[in-house]
């Protein structure tokens, strides 16, 4: 599959926005934490263009991946794929492209029982530590 990654405008807020609710929401409702305000908004609160790049397929957007910088390492967040390109090697891709330019440890969360976890395993993240709702991991720098 060909895709491109682009840098995220102020003008993806409400695509992306959208494309979180959509995403998230059958992990969300698993949880029993799904509100259709609330994971909008937290998406709205958390955006940072100049931390965010666009996947797109043939020109149209598939999804987003954001690495924001702290002091000592990046956090991996909002990396959604619309559903009609999850499970074709795409979330791979984009992930070995991404983390093969992170030149630091890379952190990350991702719900309690989601299959993105296997995903990024396969990508060299443990365990760092967990609670009810979150699972948070790691991938070292070497």
């Amino acid at each position: 599959m060909n895709w491109t990654l682009r840098p995220a405008t102020p003008a993806d807020l409400e695509p992306l926005t959208e494309l979180r609710a959509l995403v998230m929401r059958p992990d969300l409702e698993r949880l029993g934490r799904y509100d259709e305000h609330r994971v909008r908004q937290r998406f709205r609160d958390g955006f940072t263009p100049e931390h965010t790049q666009i996947i797109e397929v043939a020109g149209a957007v598939a999804g987003s991946i954001a690495m924001r910088p702290t002091a000592d390492d990046l956090w991996l967040e909002h990396f959604y794929l619309d559903p009609g390109h999850q499970g074709q090697g795409l979330g791979t891709s984009v992930l070995r492209t991404v983390l093969d330019n992170a030149r630091a440890t890379v952190r990350l969360n991702v719900l309690q029982g989601s299959a993105a976890r296997r995903l990024y395993e396969r990508h060299g993240f443990v365990l760092e530590s967990e609670d009810p709702v979150d699972v948070f991991m790691v991938r070292k720098f070497l």
